[in-house]
């Protein structure tokens, strides 16, 4: 089968509240796929269902072809769970927690110990497996709570923004173990705040915002739709920024972005409008404090798509019932 995940008009309510509403997208086997939303956009909801914990309240999800809900047995059998903190007990050992969850998930008695020293070789935990996990840094809790999700070799692995908290040398490394997984054949669904993660490791994102799909596309195909070059400048004034994006506005065919004292607009054609904007500004006396440009980056699509960036808290408007 092509497809690990199959998900179609997806939709869960908690009483008044929706958490999602007609939610679709595939995710194909033997990939990463990202799940990306602000805070509350109903990004957990909606693991929380492909992972059988919650029900939906309408629509169909299928991992591999089994149903979420009438499959459930199955689907457990098929999946492993990072959720967004360390789920190990920080009293056992590393080797102690992995061999827990493997009986607990029903691994074979003879199987369990060689699974156990598998995985802490592979995340980099052999050294320190004999320790209380409670001796154990930020990142290296992060990878033994992923090798837990692994020990029953699941096909599908959730992540559920695995990276929070961590530095950016912890990042780096649980990045290059996750591509490890996919090259060994494990599907990954990822949720997470940190876009260039994404970037980085998927092959295609879906974009939820208060409980809808708002983007569907490769992390390439989004960038382009947006613009390859993003300009932003400061004019140090609210008032003034306002007046510079009217004059902008007024001169080129899209409106700039206005943040505060800051005017930010996407160029299809590199830095060259730059020159433009800027002798247009000073002819009004509207010189910038400040300038910026760089290429265009998840983060900008997200903030273009949503009004908000991903780590920014949910607004009044805001649908999901629980979690992001």
């Amino acid at each position: 089968m092509n497809e690990a995940i199959d998900v179609e008009g997806l939709s869960k309510r908690f009483g008044a509240v929706t958490a999602l509403e007609s939610v679709d997208f595939r995710v194909p086997a033997g990939t990463v796929f990202g799940l990306l939303g602000p805070n509350g956009a109903g990004k957990s909801t909606a693991i929380r269902i492909l992972t059988t914990i919650v029900r939906p309240t309408a629509g169909h999800a299928a991992v591999f072809g089994y149903d979420v809900v009438r499959d459930a047995g199955t689907v457990r059998s098929l999946i492993g769970l990072a959720g967004q903190y360390a789920a190990v007990d920080k009293n056992l050992t590393g080797r102690e927690n992995l061999r827990l969850i493997g009986r607990l998930t029903h691994v074979r008695r003879s199987r369990v110990r060689a699974r156990a020293t598998e995985l802490v070789e592979r995340f980099d935990l052999a050294e320190a497996g004999d320790r209380p996990a409670r001796t154990y840094s930020g990142g290296m809790r992060r990878r033994l709570d992923v090798a837990a999700a692994l020990v029953p070799d699941p096909r599908v692995l959730f992540l559920d923004e695995p990276t929070t908290g961590l530095d950016p040398q912890s990042r780096n490394a649980l990045w290059e173990m996750i591509r490890g997984l996919v090259a060994d054949g494990t599907t990954v669904l990822l949720t997470t705040q940190y876009l260039e993660e994404a970037d980085q490791l998927a092959s295609r994102v879906v974009v939820i915002d208060r409980g809808r799909v708002i983007a569907d596309d490769t992390p390439a195909a989004l960038k382009a739709r947006l613009g390859n070059t993003i300009i932003e400048l400061d004019v140090e004034e609210a008032r003034r920024a306002a007046r510079a994006a009217e004059l902008v506005s007024a001169r080129f065919s899209t409106r700039p972005d206005v943040e505060g004292t800051r005017l930010r607009l996407t160029s299809h054609d590199g830095s060259r409008p730059l020159l433009e904007i800027l002798r247009l500004l000073d002819a009004h006396g509207l010189v910038p404090g400040a300038v910026a440009v760089h290429e265009s980056s998840l983060d900008d699509v997200f903030l273009e798509l949503t009004g908000r960036r991903a780590g920014d808290a949910p607004d009044s408007g805001r649908t999901s019932g629980e979690g992001s």
